[in-house]
């Protein structure tokens, strides 16, 4: 008689939750092991594009989510050199796959509510996975509950999944500083309030805004260099950065406007990724946490979990071959995944020159035009599970 299909999962984050759904669409059993007391908003805002999406929409999440995402028409690139449009990138909506932008928290309510729902999906808070057992049998042993097939880590960045696994892989400081904050819209003078994404690039910086909670918010996003550790760092020092390199008045309009202010720390871990050791793997920012600068953060959570999925969908309750599907996961996921993080630090690269180099580049893109520098996402944003 062959074992039950089930699956602990480490973390209810977005990626955590997103696998859970998409593995009890394919008839596991999921244990989801969460090890925060309750669910909260973790940080502010979030960009799905189409290849996140689309994931989403086929898990049947459309209908909780499209009330609370926006859909904006366009990125609109901005420059600091001369406070002007560089550019201005259509989004292109692929047929049942928008690009959506959403306060962090309606996509986590969102995934919560279905998971709640599913039969096939058991979440424990409070319970941390603070170490496993592989048996002899090739099955995994969390304490607290039955062994399962596989253990997948989806405890993010300090994820203590990957650190038993994989104790000599360490994430890396990047030596730049995410500041998150939101505006109310009704605070911005008339016209301020982005209608569509914003990327502001400038000396030794850059600042993203957009629309989130029916247009009622704005997230923005101000990534400056810093300290993995400032313990009296605060708001001001935001503003300061910005007016010091006499950014223009409205984008310093916004930064005085915003509160609730966190501080993140930008760390990564190797181009690839680390993913997996017999029949546990990891997922999310646990296997590659990146920057954050191709906006693909949850994106590639979510086409994790995707893939996971399929790659267990014909394990047949047999522990031992477990790891050979998991093998192939890692085996799809790492080159995809390696480029995004590639793409995304060349990105702040770009976004971060100064003088005559950001004279250049702005020149460069205007040059390019929209439509080539949109298709330059293409492979990001047509990919499909």
């Amino acid at each position: 008689m062959s074992a039950p299909r089930n699956v602990v999962i480490a973390g209810a984050g977005i990626g955590g939750l997103t696998a859970a759904l998409a593995l009890a669409a394919r008839g596991f059993s999921v244990r989801i092991l969460e090890k925060a007391e309750r669910l909260e908003e973790v940080g502010a805002g979030l960009q799905l594009s189409p290849n996140a999406s689309r994931v989403l929409v086929r898990l049947g999440l459309e209908p909780r989510l499209s009330h609370v995402a926006i859909a904006p028409d366009a990125v609109s690139v901005m420059t600091a050199r001369s406070g002007g449009e560089v550019s201005r990138l259509p989004f292109a909506h692929a047929a049942g796959a928008p690009y959506w932008v959403m306060h962090r928290a309606d996509l986590q309510s969102a995934l919560l509510a279905a998971v709640n729902d599913h039969p096939q999906i058991e979440l424990q808070l409070g319970r941390p996975v603070e170490n496993f057992t592989i048996n002899s049998d090739g099955s995994v042993a969390v304490p607290g509950g039955a062994p399962a097939l596989a253990l997948i880590g989806a405890d993010g960045v300090r994820s203590t999944v990957r650190q038993q696994l994989f104790p000599d892989v360490q994430p890396e400081f990047s030596g730049l500083v995410a500041w998150r904050g939101r505006i109310e819209a009704r605070r911005l003078p008339h016209g301020l309030a982005p209608r569509q994404v914003q990327l502001w690039m400038g000396p030794r910086a850059h600042l993203v805004a957009y629309p989130m909670s029916s247009g009622e918010q704005v997230n923005v996003v101000a990534i400056v260099p810093g300290h993995l550790d400032e313990p009296h760092a605060s708001a001001t020092d935001i503003a300061r950065h910005f007016k010091a390199s006499h950014w223009p008045t409205s984008v310093q309009v916004m930064i005085d406007a915003a509160d609730g202010w966190q501080r993140w720390p930008l760390s990564t871990l190797p181009d690839g990724g680390i993913w997996n050791a017999g029949p546990v793997a990891l997922l999310g920012d646990a296997a590659h946490a990146m920057l954050p600068f191709a906006a693909q953060g949850a994106g590639m959570a979510i086409e994790d979990a995707a893939v996971l999925a399929q790659c267990l969908s014909d394990v047949e309750g047999t522990p031992t071959v477990v790891s050979a599907a998991l093998a192939r996961y890692a085996a799809l996921r790492a080159p995809r995944v390696g480029r995004v993080q590639r793409t995304a630090r060349q990105s702040g690269r770009i976004y971060h020159l100064h003088g005559p180099m950001a004279l250049a580049r702005d020149m460069v893109m205007r040059a390019l035009g929209a439509g080539r520098l949109q298709a330059r996402q293409n492979w990001i944003y047509d990919w499909k599970p």
